[in-house]
């Protein structure tokens, strides 16, 4: 294992590569930093699905500039962890609660022994789903948890009822480790630019697919069919309203106004009945906030610093109302426009 440096996004300074054993014995890669001698605490930082640690290089040096140490993974299934199945390009998991594995190894083999506190995670898309679940279930190690763009629930799916039908029925006939109807090997990064729903940067975009042709092994195509039946069963308890309201640690949700991979209306009811939660979006942003461009990313990066590490559990940002893009419907299955 290694960490991939091209010349467009070099790795940040005093990187340390960790390998991780999972209890039930999945090799994970991490890799963590520390720059100052006197850490604020420690960010973990969580890609969504598909994703890998080199695509975060430039926030981790933001967070680095913050004087917070690091952390980053790269889940089970994706990045230069194990996969789960023989084919490396299928995205796949069979229960959300199983990435909770790789949340505890991280814990136990890093953060207790290195890391400073207090903890709190970054977790996109994916990624917030599970750090969500996770603090639902009291659960979570971390004072405060930031998401981006959470996956609540899928944009715009049509016949969602169906679509859920019939992947839980081909799951249960056994087809659990196929590709999703439709779905490909082909990592939705190297798309062109035209085509992708996830930023409106063309440099952020370019650089990230830049990473996957010199590091092609990091990539992973389409999620499976147990894959999307699991996040299915996840998105179904979020419809419930007593679950954010019994998820006690403080979280802030940053959702995008053009979003067209989650829905941002489902987003923003869950963060509205969050007990101890904060909730902005920012308009005109695509699902992929951290990659957006600059002028967004300035007001994420506004809020952040405004909830970590949190004074007195005060949370002030100001941030300009402006109406929401009209959004076109995407193809049926919103994950081939995901990360």
């Amino acid at each position: 294992m290694e960490l991939v440096a091209i010349p467009e996004n070099p790795v940040p300074e005093g990187a340390v590569l960790v390998g991780l054993t999972t209890q039930d014995g999945v090799q994970l890669r991490a890799a963590r930093w520390t720059w100052c001698s006197t850490p604020r605490g420690t960010i973990v930082v969580l890609p969504d699905r598909a994703e890998f640690i080199e695509k975060y290089f430039e926030t981790i040096s933001e967070l680095l500039a913050r004087d917070f140490a690091v952390v980053a993974l790269d889940w089970r299934g994706q990045g230069l962890s194990e996969r789960q199945l023989r084919n490396r390009h299928k995205s796949h998991i069979d229960d959300f609660e199983i990435y909770e594995r790789d949340l505890a190894a991280l814990k136990e083999q890093i953060l207790d022994a290195l890391c400073p506190q207090p903890w709190f995670a970054l977790g996109h898309c994916m990624a917030a789903a599970i750090l969500i679940q996770q603090a639902r279930a009291g659960r979570s190690p971390f004072a405060r948890i930031v998401v981006t763009s959470p996956m609540i629930d899928f944009y715009r799916l049509p016949l969602k009822t169906g679509a859920r039908i019939l992947v839980e029925g081909l799951d249960i006939l056994g087809l659990g480790g196929a590709f999703v109807p439709g779905g490909r090997g082909r990592p939705v990064f190297l798309q062109s630019f035209v085509e992708t729903v996830l930023t409106s940067d063309p440099i952020r975009y370019a650089r990230t697919a830049a990473i996957l042709k010199a590091a092609p092994e990091l990539g992973v195509g389409d999620p499976t069919i147990g894959w999307t039946n699991a996040a299915f069963r996840l998105m179904r308890q979020f419809e419930d309203a007593d679950y954010p309201r019994r998820t006690l640690t403080p979280i802030l949700v940053i959702a995008a106004g053009a979003d067209r991979v989650v829905s941002t209306p489902a987003t923003e009811l869950f963060a509205g009945r969050l007990k101890a939660g904060r909730f902005i979006t920012l308009p005109y942003a695509r699902h992929d906030v951290l990659t957006e461009r600059d002028r967004l990313r300035t007001q994420f990066w506004a809020a952040f610093d405004a909830f970590i590490p949190g004074v007195e559990d005060q949370f002030a940002v100001s941030l300009t109302a402006m109406p929401t893009p009209r959004r076109r419907t995407w193809r049926f299955w919103p994950w081939a426009a995901a990360s």
